[in-house]
């Protein structure tokens, strides 16, 4: 068992990684840094990608082998967003199906960097996304919906094919020596179609996806938004070791964190569920610290990481509110050990 429920920043948010205070965020918390693996397991080698701006916007042109695909993305400067969409119809998914495709090589030197840097003061992750990523964020969101609705058919054989160049990239990455990746996208199907959709894009391919990873004894850590009550019976089909942001009402569904473990039983590290917006960089620390240990005595004195909601979007207010969590958690951390040793409830 730890000395203490880890404290967990996902990454150092909007802070310069050179200051003061993410030194002492490193040292006092236990963030989760992700980065990136240098390349897309679903750009193949052959496919040369250009990129322009125009005005506000900046558009990526994806050049097949007889036929160009394009992204526009709108910028102002608060924010960015995609506005053009590469697969506009469904003779595009075909054209992606039936081209040439050689799997790139990944490039973990950022890991590696972050790795050298924090050592085992924070986990450093590679972020890699399902399979369900590439219909989704080709496809507009309405598109994706419609593609559901209309060719199930083909967004299944799309999401086959992008799950077996996700596996094998993964088992690049593992090979060249990462041990831990975040994996992203299941949101895509859970909150915007459903469960049917979810059980049949994301659980059979994000589980081959965990098998590669553990199979090279690499850790596997899975991101999802949005209300996923209904969902942990499918967590713990798909086998991921981690778990995050299990988000509070009104956002999620997840009020009760020690329930959800309960639910998820034991087999699941859960990361959550203090808003990083809402709560961290809203509320003053003392309201902040009351949170905390309410979570905390949910959740129990293992198998947790409080943490926000993975956004890591917070500040220097968000900072230093992961700072006082750190110590709530040393204060109450003898007292909640004491009660799970003796086998009494955490609420006793």
């Amino acid at each position: 068992m730890p000395d203490r429920v880890p404290v967990g920043p996902f990454g150092l948010g909007r802070l310069d990684p050179e200051s003061l205070l993410a030194q002492e965020l490193i040292e006092r918390a236990d963030p989760l840094i992700c980065v990136g693996s240098g390349g897309s397991p679903f750009l193949g080698k052959n496919i040369h990608v250009e990129g322009l701006d125009i005005g506000d916007e900046r558009q990526h042109t994806y050049h097949f082998p007889g036929v160009a695909l394009t992204r526009r993305t709108r910028r102002n400067p608060i924010t960015s967003a995609c506005v053009d969409f590469p697969f506009k119809n469904y003779a595009d998914v075909e054209m992606y199906l039936n081209a040439p495709f050689e799997l790139p090589d990944p490039d973990p030197k950022e890991y590696r960097r972050w790795c050298e840097r924090v050592g085992e003061q924070a986990l450093v992750l590679v972020g890699i996304p399902n399979a369900v990523c590439l219909p989704a964020d080709w496809f507009s969101p309405e598109r994706f919906c419609m593609a559901w609705a209309e060719r199930s058919d083909l967004v299944t054989e799309l999401v086959r094919v992008a799950g077996e160049r996700v596996n094998a990239y993964a088992e690049k990455l593992c090979k060249a020596g990462v041990r831990a990746f975040r994996i992203v996208g299941g949101e895509y199907a859970s909150v915007q179609l459903g469960p049917g959709a979810f059980r049949r894009l994301c659980v059979p391919f994000d589980r081959e996806l965990i098998r590669t990873m553990h199979r090279h004894g690499a850790l596997a850590y899975y991101h999802n938004h949005g209300k996923v009550r209904r969902y942990l019976d499918d967590f713990i089909q798909i086998g991921m070791d981690a778990l995050d942001p299990l988000e509070a009402p009104p956002w999620g569904d997840i009020d009760d964190l020690g329930a959800a473990r309960r639910a998820l039983g034991g087999r699941i590290g859960v990361v959550g569920n203090l808003d990083d917006m809402e709560v961290l960089e809203s509320l003053e620390l003392d309201e902040i610290e009351n949170i905390a240990r309410q979570r905390l005595w949910q959740a129990g004195p293992g198998g947790f990481v409080l943490g926000g909601t993975a956004s890591g979007t917070y500040r220097e207010r968000g900072a230093r509110a992961f700072l006082a969590m750190c110590d709530v958690v040393d204060k109450e951390m003898p007292r909640l050990r004491e009660l799970h040793e003796s086998g009494k409830s955490h609420g006793e």
